[in-house]
This record gives structure tokens, C-alpha cells and sequence, in this order.
């Protein structure tokens, strides 16, 4: 989770060059040097010399991974089209089809460990769209270049020990065991150090299996939930109504009021009703006061562990709520031009091909050829060319 998943706020849009091209990995004799010296510290983190030996001969590295390490996104992507792309009635009707898919397993899984099944639903949509994306990267391979190459040289090593392990133990087949190019991993990313930490045999067959288990998957999202605070029953919080000319400095998720304060100080929900009579939230405005307004507990300082981004967290809860029956976030974002939908980036695409555009295939994720013909089509309509694609110019290439 944690390295891979902090680029979230990106990921939406990502689909560069940068990530589209895996070069063929070759020899390199610096790297071998390196796993050399790895051998000693890896043996005394438990991994025995036969399981490095089998894992590191022949070993290449995939410097690709150090330009994703490095890599920074051209602009950062806005809340209402990060949310846009993850929380959409696509992901929606997946992730109620997998509440009744998985109905019984979901049960067992809540009544261990005391989480909802739409929160862990939730995690399962984001982190890999229902096990529909796990990432290519070969583990070791990643992870050893990474330990060798790079920034974080030592965080990296730590995975890359916790990787040898887990093949030791013989959870996961070695072939089966890959995930993004940072490491994580499974059908809800786990990094190798939080699967050893946090993992679960949940369907009895002496492993505990992220790739090819979904029982296994989901039981040990929700064991990370409760051994992160998750208190059961309650929610991760609601979206309020701010009074007007209300000062939102010096709030934040960190900083809990009694809600009683918060009442005192004008705050209701959005629909109009009062505030809880106990309990300690803080006040989570990700666009500003003219946006959303959320009073978050400590559920979703849980959700907030998986992965430290807010963004991230209200993905999760928005789409936990969305699951159970709720409808969109009552107050607009503070924008002219909402996100698109997975669905409505496709079209985007779709529509930029027929106009002659080389943009790949339509995945709907808008990376660098989608962003340079956006802009090319933003100039041609006389719009600003941010490579941005958001409803006003999905309408306008709707239009011709």
C-alpha cells in the first residue's frame, strides 16, 4: 500500500510513457554486486540463503521502476475529478454485484473481525477494481532494483526481505506473485511487510493468499481496519452543512471537537438535521469551504492508515456509503467543469481517435497522448488547453 497508494491523487490520470513502456530487463553487473551484499542482512531478517539464492540467480534488474520512482505528475488532479474516476456508477453496480456475490463470506468476515462489509467492499473496488487489476511488476524483481537503485534504498530493502519470506513460506507461488511497480500487491495491495503483519488464511487452506483468494483478501483488509481502530457499528462520518461566513482555519481531520461544539458553532447536517449528541470529529474541507464539508470519527482515521491521503480516505467512505444505498455528496464542488466518470474518459478517447488522434487504446486512464490531443482540441474549440478533460469538453467533442 503505502508508497504505491500515496500516489493516488495521480493515478487516475496516469498513463504515461513513463508507465507504458516496460523495457526488456539486461544484466547489470552493479546490480548483481548489490544483491551480493544484500545476501548477509537478508539472512539476518530470515530469509535463508537457499530461498535468496533461488529468487536473485540470474536476477535482472527493471530500471523502469526507478523512472516511476522519480517521476512527477504534471499537475496535480483535482478532488472532484480524483473522486469522479474512482467513485462512479460503474464501480457502484460492480461493488454491489460483489456485496451479494459475496454475501456469506463478507458476513463471516464482518462478524470476526467488526467491520461492514461496504467498507471492505470499498478498499477491494479502489485498491484493484474487484481483482480486475493487480499490476505486472515481478516482486522481486521490482523490489531488488529498488533496494539497489534509487531513493528509499533501505524502506525498499525491507519489502524486498519481507518478499523472500512470504515465498519462503510458500503463501503465494512465485509466478503469481506480482503487483504494482512499488511493491504492492493482491487483490487489495497489500506491501509485503503489512501481508506478513496483517494477512489471514480466512478460507482454512494453510495460506494466506492475496492473489488467488478473494476469502483471504478480504478478511485480511478488514483484520488491517480492526487492528487500525475500527469501531464497529459506527460510521466514518457525514457530510455537514457549514453556516455561512463559517472559518474553516485551523481544522482538519487531526483536530476533533466535541460534536457539541460543533453544534454550537452553527454546524448541521446536510440534511438538516442535528448533530450527534456525543462523540469527537474533525472537520475535513478537501475544495475549501465553497465545497463539501465533512465531519470526519475515528472510522475514518482507519481508512486513512490504508493509504495516508485524504483523498484516498473519502474514496473509500464515499463509495462505502454509495454501496449501502446513499446517493452523491449534497453540496457541488466548487467548479464550472465536474470530473468524468471512467465511463465518460473512455468516450473522451474514443471521440479523440475520431478525430485522428494517436492516443493508444481507450482505457480510460488520460495520460500523456491523451493530454497532449486534449490540448490540441482545447485549442481548437477555443478553450484553455490544460489537457484537462472534464464535461465541458467531453460536450464539446460530443458537438464535433
Amino acid at each position: 500500500m503505502n508508497l504505491q497508494t500515496s500516489l493516488l491523487l495521480g493515478a487516475a490520470l496516469l498513463s504515461s510513457s513513463v508507465w507504458a513502456q516496460t523495457p526488456t530487463p539486461t544484466p547489470n553487473p552493479e546490480f548483481d554486486s548489490c544483491l551480493n551484499a544484500l545476501r548477509a542482512p537478508a539472512r539476518a531478517a530470515g530469509v535463508r540463503d537457499d530461498t535468496f539464492a533461488q529468487h536473485t540467480q540470474n536476477l535482472a534488474p527493471d530500471m523502469s521502476v526507478i523512472d516511476k520512482l522519480n517521476f512527477q505528475p504534471e499537475f496535480r488532479t483535482a478532488i472532484w475529478d480524483y473522486l469522479a474516476g474512482l467513485v462512479d456508477e460503474e464501480r457502484v453496480a460492480e461493488g454491489r454485484a460483489m456485496l451479494t456475490r459475496h454475501a456469506e463470506t463478507l458476513a463471516r468476515v464482518s462478524e470476526k473481525y467488526g467491520v461492514d462489509p461496504a467498507t471492505v467492499v470499498a478498499v477491494w473496488g479502489v485498491e484493484s477494481n474487484f481483482g480486475q487489476t493487480f499490476g505486472k511488476s515481478p516482486l522481486v524483481q521490482s523490489l531488488g532494483t529498488l533496494s539497489c537503485f534509487g531513493r528509499r534504498q533501505a524502506y525498499f530493502r525491507t519489502e524486498f526481505y519481507a518478499t523472500l519470506r512470504i515465498l519462503q513460506a510458500g503463501h503465494i507461488a512465485p509466478e503469481r506473485l506480482v503487483g504494482s511497480w512499488a511493491g504492492a500487491f493482491g487483490h487489495t495491495q497489500f506491501m509485503p511487510s503489512t501481508f506478513e503483519r496483517l494477512a489471514v488464511d480466512f478460507d482454512g487452506d494453510g495460506k494466506a493468499d492475496l492473489m488467488d483468494s478473494t476469502s483471504d483478501a478480504l478478511a485480511s483488509t478488514a483484520n488491517f481496519l480492526a487492528k487500525a481502530g475500527w469501531q464497529s457499528g459506527q460510521p466514518w462520518g457525514f457530510e455537514v452543512k457549514l453556516p455561512e461566513g463559517f472559518s474553516t482555519a485551523g481544522e482538519g481531520r487531526r483536530t476533533k471537537r466535541g460534536m457539541a461544539e460543533w453544534a454550537s458553532r452553527g454546524l448541521k447536517r446536510v440534511d438538516g438535521s442535528t448533530l450527534p449528541a456525543t462523540g469527537s470529529a474533525g472537520l475535513m474541507t478537501p475544495a475549501g469551504a465553497q465545497g463539501p464539508a465533512f465531519l470526519v470519527l475515528r472510522n475514518f482515521d482507519a481508512i486513512y492508515s490504508y493509504n495516508a491521503a485524504e483523498s484516498y480516505g473519502l474514496a473509500i467512505a464515499h463509495l462505502a456509503d454509495r454501496l449501502r444505498g446513499g446517493g452523491p455528496f449534497t453540496t457541488p464542488w466548487p467548479t464550472d467543469d465536474p470530473g468524468l466518470s471512467r465511463a465518460e474518459r473512455r468516450e473522451v478517447q474514443t471521440l479523440l481517435i475520431a478525430r485522428g488522434h494517436d492516443i493508444g487504446a481507450v482505457d480510460g486512464m488520460l495520460g500523456d497522448k491523451s493530454r497532449v490531443a486534449i490540448r490540441a482540441e482545447q485549442e481548437r474549440l477555443g478553450q484553455e488547453a490544460s489537457g484537462r478533460a472534464g464535461q465541458k469538453l467531453l460536450k464539446a467533442l460530443r458537438g464535433g
